[in-house]
């Protein structure tokens, strides 16, 4: 039987304690991901690290991953991956990408990547597109809870791309363009642990304020997302399921 094989596109530098606690961001998704049997490796993109063109053709999908930088950007790994994506369009390879994931797939296929209005920090609830058939099979409710840590977001779609899903802060949580590509603003793979975390660096790198950042502990509550429902959904989506 042939082994199913997977890569994880890392876009993010990870922290000491994401790496003690979570085995990192590769670690994080292959544990929500991964079933028995499979074989998931991870390329360190943004340090420059890409498949290369014999590697390509070996995996069944792609993930990649959020990041600290902007999708919008013009760092030179970000074209490396821009170019990558469009090459994995072309093949039709399966490719799930998250927050900064989702962007980037945008703007490689045409869309439009930008600065949004405000941070979007915390618990979110989206609307999934009641003119969407690719959810009934999973029995999925018509609205999902989900962890959100973005200042940027798609501003416009490629062009026959599909919004999937809406949430009151963003037009486009989530979007799909043809069978093969998804893409989730939203961290499906994040629990409350980890938001605490990524307040605390955001705050210590100054990109939020002391202020808000306290705003955001206070309001937090228990800030459990819709895990086990975004975790069937994603595996249904890269491993052949409902799109």
């Amino acid at each position: 039987m042939e082994v199913k094989r997977f890569a994880v596109l890392l876009c993010a530098e990870d922290s000491e304690y994401m790496k003690r606690q979570y085995g990192g961001y590769f670690g994080l998704f292959k544990g929500m991901l991964a079933e028995e049997g499979e074989a998931w490796d991870v390329y360190r993109v943004a340090a420059g690290e890409l498949p290369g063109e014999g590697d390509i053709g070996l995996y069944d999908g792609f993930v990649i991953t959020g990041s600290c930088s902007n999708a919008h950007g013009d760092d030179a790994w970000i074209w490396q991956l821009i170019n990558l994506l469009k090459k994995l369009d072309s093949m039709k390879k399966k490719v799930l990408g998250i927050c900064f994931g989702h962007q980037v797939l945008g703007r490689a296929l045409g869309g439009k990547v930008g600065r949004a209005k405000s941070w979007d920090i915390g618990l979110t609830n989206i609307q999934l597109s009641p003119s969407s058939k690719h959810f009934s099979s999973l029995e999925l409710p018509a609205q999902l809870s989900v962890i959100e840590c973005h200042q940027d977001e798609l501003m416009e779609l490629p062009a026959k791309a599909e919004v999937m899903a809406r949430s009151d802060k963003t037009d486009i949580e989530m979007f799909r363009y043809g069978d093969h590509i998804m893409g989730i603003q939203g961290h499906p793979e994040y629990n409350r642990d980890i938001l605490l975390h990524l307040v605390d660096r955001l705050l210590l790198r100054g990109l939020i304020t002391e202020s808000y950042a306290d705003e955001l502990k206070v309001n937090m509550g228990a800030c459990e997302p819709d895990r086990e429902a975004w975790k069937r959904l994603c595996i249904s989506f890269l491993k052949g399921g409902f799109l």
